[in-house]
């Protein structure tokens, strides 16, 4: 049975007690990102509701920047807005999930293929550092730690191709999957699986074999839809078609 990935009421709890703001640094920005890790992580689960004011007076701040973050999630369909009544954690929607993962497979195919050409030794070097670090997670079942370190990876695929704007693209459209992966990341042996997978892509950019890194790839990214029906069997009420 896959376990569940967390005990979303004691950790939305948690979550609403953030660590106080940089003062040098922009509100609504740092405010975003914090309720952003909270939503994908699922400390903050779908239909958990997001008072402004209680925002607000948790973070330290005026009204405006929580107002500011709030309308930057719901752009990104991570929450829903009801017009004088509430604000809450949107279910996760399938459909953009389908998207992201349309779109993150096109880019990041083309991506590794021109990695294998290039034969960037120094990249072999960070890539199988990450790696490492995110052996060390899976085996604590350190899993937001884990997932920042997939983020890692694949953001230095971006960043080696030159493409970081592309990488900011694509983490904007993966709210829904990420939750997805999320929700999955628990069940036995996945999270090796991604490890595997990272370095047979890896190994692949490493012996210049464009075709053999986008046959691991493609394998990669479907790991989490492929098993949609049964992330839909132990968390149905998370998930919106």
């Amino acid at each position: 049975m896959e376990a569940a990935p967390s005990a979303p009421g004691a950790a939305a709890k948690d979550a609403s007690r953030p660590a106080r703001l940089d003062r040098a640094r922009q509100a609504a920005p740092q405010v975003f990102e914090r309720l952003r890790n909270a939503i994908i992580a699922l400390e903050l689960p779908p239909g958990a509701p997001l008072s402004r004011a209680e925002l607000a007076s948790q973070f330290g701040i005026s009204s405006t920047p929580v107002r500011d973050a709030l309308m930057r999630l719901e752009e990104e369909g991570l929450v829903d807005v009801f017009p004088q009544h509430a604000t809450v954690v949107s279910r996760i929607d399938i459909g953009r999930a389908q998207q992201a993962h349309f779109l993150r497979q096109a880019l990041e195919l083309e991506i590794v293929r021109l990695l294998a050409e290039q034969h960037d030794q120094a990249l072999v070097i960070r890539l199988d550092h990450a790696i490492t670090l995110q052996q060390q997670f899976a085996k604590a079942g350190e899993f937001e730690a884990f997932m920042a370190g997939d983020n890692d990876f694949h953001a230095q695929l971006y960043t080696a191709a030159g493409k970081q704007d592309l990488w900011a693209l694509v983490r904007s459209r993966s709210g829904h999957i990420d939750r997805l992966r999320r929700l999955h990341l628990p069940s036995p042996g996945k999270a090796q699986n991604i490890v595997r997978h990272h370095r047979l892509i890896t190994r692949a950019i490493e012996a210049g074999d464009g075709d053999a890194a986008q046959q691991h790839l493609r394998k990669h990214l479907s790991g989490t839809l492929s098993e949609l029906d049964k992330i839909r069997s132990h968390h149905p009420e998370y998930l919106a078609d």
